[in-house]
């Protein structure tokens, strides 16, 4: 079996030169014993390493942007380590809930740990909960960095500045309201020859707490680094809520 989370033997090389062949089934999930060292791993790679893990529940080779860590905590749970940074061998899987949900259902994490994972009934619930804390931390950032502006006026003229990279609408803000907003995104964008990000499944209670100001409804973001992790950060998210 390629050794395709190894930490030090690298991925044999793909149709890309990256790594093994992104979303093709590793011909040696099924073997016993000694396969199933590679069903974990000890981190991320180094730099200049391919950023591609196995997911134990499809049997794909991924980019880990497009999957979840797991790990097994002091007590014997199976935990979510959404940074990938937590010690200790880690399993990956691909970051939608019917992925954790197919990997619980073939005792994936019970085969990759050895036995030693114990899989709590809330694993899925816990996951979707620290997405979107980490969503609204970097959303948080973005502000303290100066790159959000709130207010249906100030949104306005932050689009018409070109400068916004994503427009954000409370779950709960009214159509005719947030239709015109897009409408104007929509045409600002077409003349730039780019997409502005559109965001509207946080409710406004959320965007109030990582915003710092009351009733929150339109937002925009605009082009930063810290927006460009929040976007990233949002993307995981509403992928894992999508099944």
């Amino acid at each position: 079996m390629a050794a395709v989370t190894d930490e030090t033997t690298p991925l044999a090389a793909g149709p890309d030169g990256t790594g093994a062949e992104r979303g093709a089934p590793d011909a040696g999930f099924a073997d016993a014993g000694a396969a199933d060292v590679g069903l974990t791993d000890a981190g991320l790679p180094d730099a200049g390493r391919a950023p591609t893990r196995l997911c134990i529940a499809s049997r794909t080779v991924r980019p880990v942007e497009e999957m979840l860590r797991f790990v097994v905590a002091p007590d014997g749970t199976v935990v979510p380590d959404i940074h990938a940074r937590l010690p200790g061998r880690g399993a990956w899987v691909t970051a939608r809930s019917a992925a954790l949900a197919e990997a619980l259902k073939r005792k994936a994490f019970s085969r990759a740990f050895r036995g030693k994972g114990r899989v709590d009934a809330a694993l899925s619930d816990l996951v979707g909960q620290l997405l979107e804390k980490d969503a609204l931390a970097a959303l948080a950032l973005a502000k303290k960095a100066g790159q959000v502006v709130t207010g249906n006026a100030k949104v306005i003229e932050a689009l018409q500045s070109g400068k916004v990279a994503v427009l954000m609408h409370a779950s709960e803000a009214a159509p005719d309201g947030a239709g015109k907003l897009d409408a104007l995104a929509r045409r600002i964008g077409e003349a730039a020859g780019r997409d502005i990000a559109r965001i509207d499944s946080l409710p406004g209670t959320q965007l109030d707490l990582a915003l710092g100001r009351a009733n929150v409804v339109h937002a925009a973001l605009l082009a930063h680094p810290t927006s460009a992790g929040f976007l990233a950060r949002m993307k995981r998210l509403e992928g894992w809520r999508a099944d």
